[in-house]
């Protein structure tokens, strides 16, 4: 391997991490020291399930005075403001699925995830009712997957899917970061009203329950 290939190899392994740790760090920085740990907290806790956009964002966006009854005590937890949180937890799909797409034969062989990237390989090549409706939509598919909060369907899955149809790389990344966006953001919104009526917010909470089973009766007869 030349010099050249090899510093373009460093780069796509470097590259993507170097982003979202460096825009992440700066984003903390602006904030105060008791919202910045918060928001650090649940960045990191992204990359851990079953936690996924649809209950970090809410999260980070709840605030005001909690009281603890083992030590008696009131803490208060500041709210992180919706954009922010809505963009940083795209902004970690988005480079996950950028790393994904650019290192795909070396994610296979990093211990854990390579063996769920060819799990998600397997059942995806079964054609797994989980995973079959993605193909024949392709790109409006893979934002689909991604914007609607199921449980593994962020950047790694979608990333991984968009391998399996055959999609190039940088129309996976694209199909990925636009619904990651367009899912964080929309979670947001509808947190934001919902922490300010307790009405609208159970109201939310029956939408998205219909949705999710209307979703997946259709998912199960296709």
């Amino acid at each position: 391997m030349d010099i050249k290939r090899l510093l373009v190899s460093l780069a796509k392994i470097f590259i993507p991490p170097a982003i979202g740790i460096l825009t992440l760090l700066l984003i903390g920085f602006s904030l105060d020291p008791d919202t910045r740990m918060k928001y650090w907290y649940l960045c990191i806790a992204y990359f851990f399930p079953p936690l996924g956009k649809e209950s970090v964002i809410p999260i980070g966006i709840a605030g005001g005075d909690l009281f603890v009854p083992i030590v008696n005590i009131k803490a208060h937890i500041s709210p992180i403001d919706p954009n922010i949180m809505a963009f940083s937890i795209a902004l970690i799909d988005s480079v996950v699925s950028l790393f994904v797409v650019w290192n795909y034969d070396l994610v296979k062989k990093i211990p854990i995830l390579g063996r769920f990237v060819k799990k998600v390989e397997e059942l995806g090549r079964k054609g797994s009712k989980e995973y079959a409706w993605v193909r024949p939509l392709k790109f409006t598919g893979i934002v689909l997957f991604v914007m609607v909060p199921f449980q593994g369907s962020g950047g790694l899955v979608g990333s991984i899917l968009g391998r399996l149809i055959g999609m190039r790389a940088s129309t996976t990344w694209l199909a990925v970061t636009i619904g990651a966006f367009a899912g964080c953001f929309i979670i947001a919104y509808f947190a934001k009203i919902a922490f300010s009526n307790i009405i609208i917010a159970l109201s939310f909470v029956l939408i998205m329950v219909v949705i999710v089973v209307i979703f997946k009766a259709w998912k199960e007869s296709r």
